[in-house]
């Protein structure tokens, strides 16, 4: 059973995390990464043979490249990361302001670091796809996909040569299900009994790509057992299916048991990059929304009583709030001055 003030505490990070999502379109020009035609001659000259088409990668808003919006899987990150601690380790993909904002990162640094501002979680250096924050064991996205997965085992070997009981998460797409790097780090934690959770996002889509194309097996978690470890498929827009299933991984991993898979079948509500992308598939995605973890949280907690409209409004209106507060912050923030890179560097 989980208790009602946790309960609110995760409803209040998941409107955290959609409202920054959200926010993230008055400062993201999705234009800049839109398609744009080339003349043939153009693209035989540049040895592009096989295509007309370019992109312009110049983003004309406060935020450059691309955007990776998680709209729709609040209640994978939040049902997970609400088990860790700051000492616990997480890892994610191209797709990580959720899974930092779970695991508790400063919003307003995570707004400064989209914006290239030298408050941000790695000093405007790092952007979208590089959240990072050492203090509170978010040990930063990657745009690779897949290479986070054998990041994750670092700190899940260190606990257990320590004999700390620190556990480590790895967030990744079905897409990345398909690396090698899946094999070889689920193969090498279960060997060492390491703890991990690998947490499988399946949202239908690597970038543009329906699982049905890519998977031969409905499931991702069934290829846990060829590795000898639990494999779970879980409702990725159950909040508390999500905790419950979480906990168990957890707790197995901080005991000594060794790493688990869980598959969370999710789904994300805009196209695979930009804050203004509409989802390629616009009748499978309003089915999905039918099913959207917040309504479908809020339903559940005012159907046990344990919450009114007037308290979900105030945690709306605090999330809101701490939103606004967070853009303020980073918009009055200074560019970062590319010479401190030369610190980073040297």
């Amino acid at each position: 059973m989980v208790d009602k003030q946790l309960q609110l505490q995760m409803l209040g990070r998941m409107y955290l995390i959609r409202l920054f999502e959200e926010r993230l379109g008055e400062f993201y020009d999705y234009r800049g990464y839109s398609a744009i035609s080339r003349p043939e001659d153009e693209a035989q000259a540049t040895d592009e043979l096989l295509t007309c088409v370019g992109y312009d990668f110049e983003s004309q808003g406060m935020i450059g490249g691309a955007v990776h919006l998680s709209i729709g899987q609040e209640a994978v990150s939040v049902g997970v990361c609400s088990h860790l601690n700051d000492d616990d380790c997480a890892v994610s993909s191209h797709r990580s302001h959720g899974h930092a904002i779970a695991k508790g990162c400063d919003v307003g640094q995570a707004f400064a670091e989209l914006m290239g501002r030298d408050t941000g979680l790695c000093a405007g250096f790092g952007g979208s796809m590089h959240l990072f924050s050492a203090a509170h064991g978010f040990l930063g996205g990657n745009g690779i996909v897949g290479a986070q997965l054998p990041i994750a085992l670092g700190p899940a070997f260190a606990a257990r040569y320590r004999g700390t009981d620190q556990v480590s998460v790895a967030f990744f797409g079905d897409g990345a299900a398909n690396q090698g790097t899946f094999n070889e780090a689920v193969n090498l934690a279960a060997v060492w009994k390491l703890p991990v959770i690998f947490v499988c996002e399946n949202n239908l889509y690597a970038n543009a790509t329906p699982v049905a194309l890519s998977l031969p097996v409905p499931d991702v978690a069934a290829r846990a057992h060829g590795y000898g470890i639990p494999g779970t498929t879980v409702d990725g827009q159950d909040i508390l299916a999500v905790y419950e299933t979480a906990g168990q991984a957890v707790r197995r991993a901080r005991s000594g048991e060794g790493p688990t898979l869980i598959e969370a079948k999710t789904y994300r509500f805009q196209g695979h990059c930009g804050a203004a992308s509409g989802h390629q598939n616009p009748d499978e995605c309003d089915r999905w929304r039918e099913r959207d973890p917040i309504v479908l949280f809020e339903r559940r907690l005012a159907a046990e009583g344990l919450v009114d409209e007037a308290q979900m409004d105030q945690l709306r209106e605090n999330a809101s709030a701490q939103i606004d507060e967070a853009a303020r912050f980073a918009i009055d923030s200074s560019l970062t001055d590319p010479e401190r890179l030369a610190g980073f560097i040297w």
